[in-house]
């Protein structure tokens, strides 16, 4: 059979039932849509994720307190009788590449200005926090070099602190009291927005040793140590863990670094753009069904037909590739609709909302497109066999 004759036979069969080859291939197409629309919607939402995370840099390693039994994070303060100090922090900026070393507690308190209260997050930190983490103060200054272990009662205002209570003046040089401490307010940081979740607009900042004093707290939550690009990450994490077993007199603190944050986090959100393709696969496997039902309901209609093709001398893998090539642009003209459908569906979702991420993944579109003719390839399989094996004489006898 020649290729002309062969791509004619194809073409006029789905021509002449345009009505079922369109229905067949909307089947695959939504399929195909489903996959690409979710997995770009997944994809979006790694990437902007990450880009959230790596705002910060990614030259700075936590050290929490406690022995983590597991991967990720740390237990905590239950799992170690020696907590993180003031005093941990202050021998690790001694180390010869920590360029910025920032003491973390955290806590939630009402701030109140005058007539103004507001509840919010307290943030104790050092002084190094907006080399550390990119941070920048919009008027006045952060928090000065006083001495780590009593320092004074200074307070920086996130941006949307000071306009809720400061809207209308210069809150440099006033009170704030802070869980009954009155803080004086020294700066205003810029805005930096929401990050996973945070809010870093709407808090204050104060010195970490008076944090511990107001929360009633006996240990940092987290020391973040920044060092310089060329030094390698295995020598830093080998210089803290030094320096904090001669203090603790054992190794009792968790080190993750950055890379190992991004690898979690990463990993667990592969997990989901992958759980979210294989929702959409499940329209794949409804469209495989629709192409199996429509092969062999157009086997039966074109008995006659294939009766007069052996007849004139067709072989059976001739036949076979008549109804197997039909199945596969079935799956094709599917596939390819498919991919339009959800990117273009994506493009509308993103322009109606403008806060979701959506990137479209090339490694998923051309799996997606992949599995399409593999579907049109497998589901036309066993339709293209019963006629291929039809006898010649009992299919021409066929009504």
């Amino acid at each position: 059979m020649k290729t002309a004759d062969f791509l004619s036979l194809t073409s006029s069969s789905l021509i002449a039932h345009r009505t079922r080859s369109l229905l067949t291939a909307l089947g695959i197409a939504v399929g195909i849509g489903a996959v690409v629309l979710l997995t770009s919607i997944g994809q979006g939402l790694q990437q902007f994720v990450l880009a959230q995370f790596t705002q910060f840099g990614t030259t700075i390693v936590a050290v929490n307190p406690g022995k983590a039994t597991t991967a990720g994070t740390s237990v905590g303060v239950f799992g170690t009788e020696r907590p993180l100090t003031i005093e941990d922090a202050v021998a690790l900026e001694q180390l010869p590449y920590a360029r910025a070393v920032v003491p973390f507690v955290q806590g939630n308190a009402a701030v109140e200005a005058g007539s103004l209260s507001r509840r919010t997050t307290i943030y104790g930190a050092g002084p190094a926090m907006p080399e550390a983490f990119r941070m920048a103060v919009a008027i006045g200054r952060f928090l000065p070099e006083d001495d780590p272990t009593a320092p004074r009662a200074f307070a920086v205002l996130g941006s949307k602190m000071r306009s809720e209570l400061f809207p209308e003046e210069n809150p440099l040089g006033k009170l704030v009291t802070i869980a009954g401490s009155r803080f004086r307010v020294i700066g205003v940081m810029e805005s930096k927005g929401t990050v996973l979740g945070f809010d870093l607009d709407d808090t204050v900042y104060i010195p970490a040793a008076r944090a511990m004093s107001l929360f009633n707290v006996d240990g940092l939550i987290e020391i973040d140590v920044m060092y310089e690009e060329e030094t390698a990450v295995d020598t830093v994490v080998e210089g803290i863990r030094r320096v904090l077993t001669a203090r603790h007199g054992r190794d009792d603190v968790t080190i993750t670094t950055q890379q190992q944050m991004l690898d979690v986090l990463g990993g667990v959100l592969d997990v989901l753009t992958f759980a979210v393709a294989a929702i959409g696969g499940v329209s794949l496997l409804v469209g495989a069904i629709g192409i199996v039902t429509i092969m062999t309901i157009a086997v039966n209609e074109r008995t006659n037909e294939i009766g007069l093709l052996r007849a004139l001398g067709a072989r059976q893998g001739q036949v076979l590739s008549l109804f197997l090539g039909e199945a596969i642009v079935l799956a094709a003209v599917g596939g390819l609709a498919g991919l339009a459908l959800g990117t273009g569906l994506g493009q509308l979702l993103h322009l109606a909302v403008p806060a979701l991420p959506v990137r479209p993944s090339l490694f998923y579109t051309l799996l997606a497109e992949t599995i399409a003719l593999s579907i049109g390839l497998l589901a036309g399989v066993l339709p293209a066999r019963r006629a291929a094996r039809l006898d010649p004489v009992e299919a021409l006898r066929a009504e």
